[in-house]
């Protein structure tokens, strides 16, 4: 097998030790020390000192909008987004015509696959997204071989074709940017189309990817991932659910502990396909879980601070409830069994409710920390 390059496949060590020195570049000597940068907090900065923020931007040839608005700036350098890595695991490369259905206005998603899909040798044709007829129409008159879109936009275009009565040549699908369902992949299997994913975000780029192997996601080579409990900047334990926040290592346009919102958990071993970067098991839902419960906002790192304070607490889930037509608050605690925490709680929830002590290993391990069971049929 051929990999993308020699980083996919160096130890653990060498990789640790590459990107320590990468940080140190940076200014960085303690990760972990760093604070989290959330989304709301880059749109406040890029308020106050337009359009990046104050953040450290070098050599960038583009400016694009995000909703928001948030600001991303991007290059045109070899792979600037790190794309190619995932176009070459789906086996896109020189002989490929891809159709970028991504959008090209305003957004960076149109040129962060089309970046990727130079950095492959692959011909493009940017195609955007609408225009249905006149997507086929260009993917059978030049012969693309290969789609990169969001999953489902691709079963628009064939079953637009097969109206048509036309024959499209794709084998290849490379999508992000929605839900990649089984029995979607199983329908561009059924067409002689491989259809692999990437987790991927405007600010940060290019985070991870799926292998032919098809067991969880790769890490790129170019971000640091960390799991952490939501609303926190605190490391789960290996394996558990939490919050992604990644570290890019872009020298034009480093993003340090970016929080994503998303969910997910490292996975243990290594990849079959041969690749020795840490895997993620995929989207896990959101980590924004903030409730209101009887009129008052609970967030996540309430839930997070309450286990802190008190090292015997295990883990703890706040469960909003409704008793007819008032709001219930349930906050369950793996603790020892004669502990007590109404004061606690209400110290740092700001709230009342009902405590339930239960056994350490009770509560499931997903990352949620505010369960909404609430139901208002």
């Amino acid at each position: 097998m051929q990999f993308f390059d020699e980083l996919e496949t160096r130890s653990a060590d060498a990789r640790e030790a590459a990107q320590t020195a990468q940080l140190a570049a940076l200014g960085i000597a303690d990760l972990a020390a760093q604070p989290v940068l959330r989304k709301s907090e880059l749109s406040d900065k890029q308020k106050a000192a337009p359009p990046f923020g104050g953040l450290h931007v070098g050599e960038v040839a583009h400016v694009f909008q995000s909703p928001g608005p948030i600001y991303e700036p991007g290059g045109v350098s070899h792979d600037w987004w790190r794309f190619g890595r995932f176009l070459h695991a789906a086996g896109v490369g020189r002989d490929d015509i891809v159709q970028n259905c991504f959008g090209y206005h305003l957004t960076p998603a149109g040129m962060m696959f089309e970046n990727g899909a130079r950095a492959v040798g692959a011909r493009v044709l940017p195609a955007g997204t609408g225009q249905t007829e006149l997507q086929v129409r260009a993917a059978k008159d030049i012969g693309c071989t290969a789609y990169a879109g969001t999953p489902d936009y691709l079963k628009v275009i064939l079953e637009k074709a097969d109206e048509m009565g036309e024959a499209l040549a794709f084998t290849k699908a490379c999508v992000s940017g929605g839900a990649l369902f089984p029995q979607l992949r199983q329908a561009y299997a059924d067409r002689g189309i491989t259809c692999l994913q990437c987790y991927a975000t405007a600010d940060l780029g290019h985070i991870a990817y799926e292998s032919p192997a098809m067991e969880g996601m790769l890490l790129d080579e170019g971000v640091i991932v960390e799991i952490v409990t939501p609303g926190t900047g605190d490391a789960v334990p290996e394996g558990d659910v939490g919050e992604v926040v990644v570290t890019a290592l872009n020298p034009d346009y480093p993003l340090i502990r970016f929080a994503t919102g998303d969910m997910s958990a490292f996975m243990p071993g290594l990849s079959p396909c041969g690749r020795t970067g840490k895997r993620i098991k995929g989207w896990m839902g959101r980590a924004d879980q903030t409730t209101k419960i009887k009129g008052m906002f609970v967030r996540p790192e309430q839930v997070a601070e309450l286990v802190r304070r008190h090292p015997e607490i295990t883990r703890a889930r706040v469960i909003a409830t409704r008793d007819g037509d008032a709001d219930g608050m349930t906050v369950r605690i793996e603790a020892p069994a004669d502990a007590n925490y109404d004061e606690a709680v209400r110290a740092i929830l700001k709230l009342r409710g009902d405590i339930e002590i239960v056994p350490s290993g009770t509560l499931p391990v997903d990352g949620v920390l505010i369960e909404d069971a609430r139901s208002y049929d």
